[in-house]
C-alpha cells in the first residue's frame, strides 16, 4: 500500500470526499450497521460511510417494516455507530413521520446531529421534499434523499417491489431526483429500480446517487450489513452472502468493499428485474 492509500485510509470521510469520488467515477461503498462492534469492523475494512438505517426495525427488532421505529431509536444506534467508527462518514435515517414539516424535521434532524453524532440525515420521498431539504441545508444541516421502493411508505407503495418499471413513473422518479438535487441534497439512496433508469439518475444530478438493488452503475452501494453476511431472516433477492464467500466478517466486508469498486457487484444476478 502506497503513502497516499495510506493517507486515504486513515483519513476522515467528508461530504467533499464521496463528491470527489463521483467526479473520479470512483465506487463509494456503504453499508448499514447499528452498534459499535459491527461499526469497528466495518471502519477498519475501509468503507467510505455507515449507514444507521431504520432498517433496524426489522433487523433487529424483529418487525415487518421500519413504521414503528423511533427518533429514541435512531439517536442510540446512531450514538453506538459513532463510537465504533473513526474514519467513516456518518449518515442516520429520520424516521416515519418524524419530517412531516419544514419545522419539525429541522427540530428531529438537531437531535440526530446532536445526541446521534449524525453527520448526514436521511429522509425519505420526492420533490415535495424540496422545502425540507432547503430549509435544514440553511441550518447547516446535510441531507441524503431516497428515492425508488421507500420503506416508509411501503403501503402505499403495495408491497417490496421493483419501482420504476414504466415509461411515467421512470420520469417521476428521475424529476424528483432533479428536485431533491435542486433543493441541496447532498447524496441520493436510490432503492431497488431498473439498472438502466438508476443509470440515468446518476448521470442527472449532481450528488452521489448510492444504490440498493438499482445496479452497478451508481456512484456507489449500500447493503444491510445483516444481508451481506448471510444472517437475515428474509434477505433480499440483490444481496450477495459474502461471508459464505470469504469465511470471516472482516474478509467478507473487504470483499465487498473490493466488488463494489470493481463495479463487480451486483452483477446481473443481484439486480432485480421485476
Amino acid at each position: 500500500m502506497s503513502d497516499s492509500e495510506r493517507r486515504f485510509m486513515t483519513a476522515r470521510i467528508t461530504t467533499t470526499t464521496l463528491q470527489d469520488m463521483k467526479m473520479r467515477g470512483e465506487p463509494i461503498a456503504s453499508i448499514t450497521a447499528y452498534d459499535a462492534g459491527f461499526a469497528r469492523l466495518v471502519d477498519a475494512a475501509g468503507m467510505d460511510f455507515i449507514l444507521v438505517g431504520d432498517s433496524l426495525g426489522m433487523v433487529l427488532h424483529g418487525d415487518d417494516d421500519t413504521l414503528g421505529v423511533t427518533m429514541a431509536d435512531m439517536i442510540y444506534h446512531s450514538r453506538l455507530v459513532r463510537r465504533g467508527s473513526e474514519r467513516c462518514l456518518l449518515v442516520t435515517d429520520m424516521p416515519y413521520l418524524s419530517y412531516t414539516t419544514p419545522a419539525q424535521a429541522l427540530g428531529n434532524a438537531g437531535r440526530l446531529m446532536r445526541e446521534g453524532c449524525a453527520e448526514i440525515v436521511k429522509l425519505e420521498g420526492g420533490a415535495w421534499l424540496a422545502d425540507t431539504i432547503h430549509h435544514l441545508s440553511r441550518f447547516g444541516i446535510p441531507v441524503c434523499g431516497h428515492l425508488g421502493l421507500m420503506p416508509q411508505s411501503i403501503h402505499q407503495l403495495g408491497g417490496y417491489r421493483l419501482q420504476g418499471r414504466d415509461d411515467e413513473s421512470a420520469a417521476r422518479i428521475l424529476a424528483d431526483a432533479k428536485a431533491l438535487d435542486e433543493a441541496g441534497a447532498v447524496m441520493l439512496v436510490l432503492e431497488c429500480v431498473p439498472a438502466s433508469l438508476a443509470a440515468a439518475v446518476a448521470k442527472a444530478v449532481s450528488m452521489p446517487v448510492i444504490g440498493i438493488g438499482a445496479g452497478n452503475q451508481c456512484d456507489g452501494q449500500v447493503l444491510v450489513l445483516q444481508d451481506a453476511l448471510g444472517i437475515s431472516a428474509r434477505p433480499p433477492r440483490f444481496a450477495r452472502d459474502f461471508l459464505a464467500e470469504t469465511g470471516s466478517i472482516t474478509a467478507a466486508l473487504e470483499r465487498y468493499i473490493a466488488a463494489v469498486r470493481a463495479r463487480e457487484f451486483p452483477d446481473a444476478a443481484h439486480t432485480p428485474t421485476n
